[in-house]
Formats: structure tokens, C-alpha cells, sequence
């Protein structure tokens, strides 16, 4: 009887110590994670780029548009910052930028806007059909507005999350609009130093 209450005893300790072990991530979880959808896009030097062939690597993915006058330049610098405060695990994260305004954002414009944040970043481009099935799978919005009395004519509003796909190809992750760049480097200091899994 003894023996058996030291067993269950070790046993609730194990279990304990593995609850306190477990990393709690601060961005939204998908749980289960899911096979990111797979797509191609254009990117800014014309070259095709597949998300599936950036495995080994952790992707944090943003859709908006160059004109973007806050969300877009917001998220673009805190994924930067977030890269600067990596270190050296910063190579091992990608970041990607697709437009959602491919009439404006042309190939020379994309390359400006989104390098100026990090040079590594990439910056990706497609026609409305080849945008239309991508948004869908991401569940991404973007509705444009007429702006009349803008010389810019019209803007887009869009959903603000940053989508984070782990090395191994699935989806995780999403960082909120405003969520503090601390927690967005905790959350991929873990994905890499766990490879993904």
C-alpha cells in the first residue's frame, strides 16, 4: 500500500514538473497546428517564391500594402525589431510581405518599402487571381476604399495578423496588431530552438 502511494506520489511530481516545463506561448495558438496552405507568388526581383521551400526555416508572414499609412509599417517594424533582438537565431526566421495592392506595389516599390525595414525581408506579388485563393486559405480581408478627395484615390483595410509558420512547414501562430516585440522574440526564440517541433 505504501509502495503504491510512492509511485503515485513520483508520478503527480513528474507530471508537475513537466507542466512547469511547458513553454505557453504569448501569441494566438493554433492548436492543433495545421499544414500551412501552400501557394506561389512573385517576388520582388520577378523570381517565383513557394512558401513550402523556406522549411528549415521559421516564415512570419504580413499582407498589406505599400501606402498603408499605420497597421502595415507598424507590423513591418516590430517582425524587424523582433529579428535584431534574435541575434543570431535571426537566420533562421524569414520574413515576407505580400501585397495586397499589386496595381501600386509595383516590383521596384516593394523592394524599397520592405527591404528599408530588413534588408532580408521579401516582398511578394501576384495578380487578383493568384492573390484571391492565398487570402482565403490565411482568411485574410481586404476591402478597398474609394478616398475622393485623396491623391492616393483609394485605400485598403485588411486584418492585421502576422502568421507564423514553423520550420517544419505548420501553421502556429498569430501575433495581434500591437502585441509587444518581447513576446513576438520569445515565440520565435522557442519555435527555433525546437526546430519546429
Amino acid at each position: 500500500m505504501l509502495r503504491g502511494f510512492r509511485v503515485f506520489v513520483l508520478l503527480a511530481l513528474v507530471t508537475v514538473v513537466s507542466a512547469c516545463g511547458r513553454y505557453e506561448f504569448r501569441g494566438v495558438t493554433l492548436d492543433p497546428p495545421k499544414e500551412a496552405p501552400d501557394f506561389t507568388l512573385t517576388d520582388f526581383d520577378g523570381k517565383p517564391f513557394r512558401l513550402s521551400e523556406q522549411r528549415g526555416k521559421i516564415v512570419i508572414l504580413f499582407f498589406g500594402f505599400t501606402n498603408c499609412p499605420d497597421m502595415c509599417p507598424a507590423a513591418l517594424s516590430d517582425m524587424a525589431a523582433a529579428r535584431r533582438k534574435l541575434g543570431a537565431d535571426a537566420e533562421k526566421v524569414q520574413g515576407v510581405f505580400v501585397s495586397l495592392d499589386p496595381d501600386r506595389d509595383t516590383p521596384e516599390r516593394l523592394k524599397r518599402y520592405v527591404t528599408a525595414f530588413d534588408p532580408t525581408f521579401i516582398g511578394l506579388r501576384g495578380s487578383e487571381a493568384e492573390l484571391s485563393p492565398v487570402m482565403q486559405d490565411y482568411g485574410v480581408t481586404s476591402i478597398r476604399r474609394e478616398l475622393p478627395d485623396s491623391a492616393l484615390k483609394y485605400t485598403i483595410d485588411h486584418s492585421t495578423f502576422i502568421y507564423v509558420i514553423d520550420a517544419t512547414g505548420r501553421w502556429r501562430l498569430l501575433f495581434t496588431h500591437g502585441m509587444p516585440v518581447d513576446d513576438i522574440v520569445s515565440d520565435l526564440r522557442y519555435l527555433v530552438r525546437q526546430g519546429g517541433a
